[in-house]
């Protein structure tokens, strides 16, 4: 297969063959062990924290598990009444076998509605379609709005780690990278890179006729679709366009806000050292 607009093999095809000669590479480049090395320490340590303010979570299984088991038991029921309670609150569902019909639905439903710009919050379903890639060769721009994500979309590069993409890229990556591709100044600081891409993100929001997010939790009883973030920019992709897609797998489903409260709990203590993570 050819190559995508950003710079990889789309994401559908098998590479699992390529792992060893890839992770041997990668273990062999020191600009990567030594931005990695000075992250991974921190991460595992926060995560360490975490577990120990919420101590039940490595005690016998506990209320989380048995009401995943008996939602993924009675999942036919819960989709049901998820379907029916977000169509009750004004939304549209459509459930897609598979990710070729998943993508087609949403570039016709961006097609139809005379869509040129989509802002994506970060959804690790929506990389593993390769939505990225139809929209683009249906002519739709579509920009990633996650920090870590618009990075390594800037770059024409795959993410590098599910919950942090850009984790390979040091600081001076970054700045090389947005002087070649924004025409910005060359920063020194974080907090100039950061605001940089704030401004060149601020105006993707206000001009953007389409919002897409993954989502943590779909709640059955209520319909009501839960983003976890820690940026902002959920609240933009599902805000400021006219219309908002949400892309999710089934087993995001949970019976109750009860329920869903208790999953937080669990989002709160892993992966990351912050008070959440988005991931999806």
């Amino acid at each position: 297969m050819g190559k995508t607009g950003r710079g990889q093999t789309p994401p559908y095809e098998v590479k699992t063959k390529e792992f060893n000669e890839a992770a041997a590479g990668a273990l062999q480049d020191e600009k990567i062990q030594a931005n990695l090395l000075g992250l991974y320490g921190g991460f595992h340590q926060a995560r360490l924290d975490a577990i120990r303010r919420h101590r039940k979570l490595g005690r016998a299984p506990g209320p989380w598990s048995r009401n995943q088991a008996h939602t993924l038991e009675n999942l036919d029921i819960y989709l049901r009444m998820a379907k029916r309670n977000v169509r009750k609150a004004g939304g549209t569902v459509f459930f897609a076998k598979d990710s070729e019909e998943a993508t087609r639905y949403v570039t016709e439903l961006a097609t139809s509605r005379g869509v040129k710009t989509v802002v994506k919050s970060k959804s690790m379903v929506s990389e593993e379609m390769g939505l990225n890639e139809r929209l683009e060769e249906a002519g739709i721009e579509s920009v990633e709005t996650d920090l870590g994500e618009y990075i390594i979309q800037l770059a024409g590069e795959a993410p590098f780690h599910i919950i942090a993409p850009a984790i390979h890229k040091s600081r001076e990556d970054v700045a090389d990278l947005f002087e070649e591709k924004l025409n910005s100044p060359r920063y020194s600081s974080i907090d100039d890179l950061a605001q940089e891409a704030r401004r060149q993100l601020r105006q993707k929001f206000i001009t953007a006729d389409m919002g897409i997010t993954g989502a943590n939790f779909i709640v059955a009883e209520t319909g009501t679709l839960v983003l976890v973030t820690n940026e902002g920019n959920g609240r933009m992709c599902t805000s400021m366009p006219r219309i908002h897609v949400a892309i999710t797998g089934m087993e995001k489903v949970v019976p109750s806000l009860e329920d869903m409260g208790i999953m937080l709990r669990i989002a709160h203590s892993a992966p990351l050292p912050v008070s959440a993570s988005p991931a999806m």
